[in-house]
């Protein structure tokens, strides 16, 4: 079993660092490049930056926020939202990004995940994947911070994704997201054995247990954690201790030198 990544997933809402439950009722939490560096500074692995609302408004906000991250924080950044072409990834790559996560223009135009994956490489191109759960127990994917409907079976589209090209997907679960009431392990088990590229499970930890439990029964690569850490609930070490008392591979701690 290969590490598994701990990310810090921070929404961002124009300048600042949003929570919400569902995606919705969004909460102004604070300054994004200091909860960046806050984790940073905790020892986490990765950090995933969200324009959520940058589909809605047809353009990606991240850039300044990005540039700035970079001047002190040294961890690989996902940075998506409003990623509409090959030039916008081009520009937020330029910024310091390490990967683009793309929704809405993957849905509408499918070829882009092959366009980002052959300019940039697959390790780049990560599918962002909204799913929300349907009455008859099969997971629909959503664009626009799990607003509009695509008529997109989550598995299928998964599946369809990697053949493209996508190198990771981010699944995040609308229905748990926000909610601590941990992960949706069925939809990640399902993503997970559906596909051979590395997911990202986002949406309902609400303690490091949850990731644990998650982990050992799925094949998940990586965990995104948001609510748990912005209201402090836990801090990195505390869920790193958590894996490697369950005995999770997960990185070192190299918190001690970013201080």
């Amino acid at each position: 079993m290969s590490k598994v990544r701990l990310i810090a997933r921070l929404d961002i809402k124009a300048p600042n660092l949003i929570k919400g439950v569902h995606l919705e009722g969004l909460r102004v939490i604070g300054d994004p490049n200091e909860y960046a560096y806050r984790y940073y500074c905790q020892g986490i692995d990765e950090i995933i930056y969200m324009d959520i609302v940058a589909s809605l408004y047809d353009r990606n906000n991240l850039t300044e926020i990005v540039r700035d991250t970079t001047r002190n924080v040294f961890v690989p950044m996902t940075i998506g939202g409003g990623v509409r072409s090959v030039e916008d990834a081009k520009e937020l790559l330029r910024s310091g990004a390490d990967k683009i996560a793309v929704n809405t223009a993957a849905v509408k135009r499918p070829e882009f995940i092959t366009e980002m994956s052959e300019r940039f490489g697959s390790q780049c191109m990560v599918l962002s994947i909204e799913a929300k759960q349907q009455n008859d127990g099969h997971w629909e994917a959503y664009t626009d911070n799990g607003r509009e409907r695509t008529g997109l079976d989550v598995i299928e589209w998964a599946r369809k994704g990697e053949e493209l090209g996508a190198g990771e997907i981010l699944l995040t679960s609308v229905d748990r997201e926000g909610t601590r009431k941990g992960m949706d392990i069925r939809l990640i088990e399902q993503v997970t054995c559906a596909v051979n590229i590395p997911v990202i499970a986002s949406g309902g930890v609400g303690s490091p247990q949850d990731i644990c439990e998650t982990v050992v029964q799925t094949n998940v690569s990586a965990v995104a954690i948001a609510d748990l850490l912005h209201y402090n609930r836990a801090k990195v070490d505390e869920v790193r201790r958590e894996c490697m008392f369950r005995g999770i591979p997960v990185r070192e701690n190299t918190a001690s030198s970013h201080e």
